[in-house]
């Protein structure tokens, strides 16, 4: 008969304890304003430094634009472009060059239509462990590798916060 009132009480404990969990507010990591600076600042010089024209875009973990920068000589097309890619990798949490070789194949193709996603190379996802927390996009180097370089000099900028 005791267990049997310890298990009510234990039963009604959770019960009641349970909505009070649900009222908490999460707590996630994702991008600063400052992180997203230092991330373009990295990005646009490593461009410069290889002769590159960029510009770049940072995206926050639920895949919306943190910061974005048209660089002097760019092409117009350059900050949209960016922020595509940007977003590519932040919502497949690989780089934008990974999933275009992923969508290379026709048993794959058909996630090149998911709306708002590109298949060109230049992003990366910034990590914190596993975790993606928001993406760094670069459009206007002669190809994605070259952005992709960029980008990851970036993110190296830093890295030592990202742990």
């Amino acid at each position: 008969m005791r267990s049997l009132g310890l298990a009510a009480l234990t039963t009604a404990a959770v019960v009641l304890a349970g909505p009070a969990y649900a009222q908490a507010p999460q707590v996630e990591k994702n991008i600063s304003m400052a992180m997203a600076m230092a991330i373009i600042q990295g990005t646009i010089e490593q461009c410069t430094k290889d002769g590159f024209k960029v510009s770049v875009t940072v995206v926050d973990k639920a895949g919306n634009v943190a910061a974005q920068v048209r660089g002097d000589g760019t092409n117009p097309h350059t900050m949209e472009f960016s922020r595509l890619k940007a977003y590519t990798s932040r919502t497949r949490g690989i780089t934008s060059l990974e999933f275009m070789k992923q969508t290379d194949k026709p048993e794959t193709a058909s996630l090149r239509q998911i709306p708002g996603v590109v298949a060109a190379g230049g992003a990366v996802p910034i990590k914190v462990g596993n975790e993606v927390i928001g993406a760094v996009g670069a459009s206007g180097a002669p190809g994605g590798e070259k952005d992709e370089v960029c980008v990851l000099a970036g993110i190296a900028k830093v890295q030592d916060t990202l742990k």
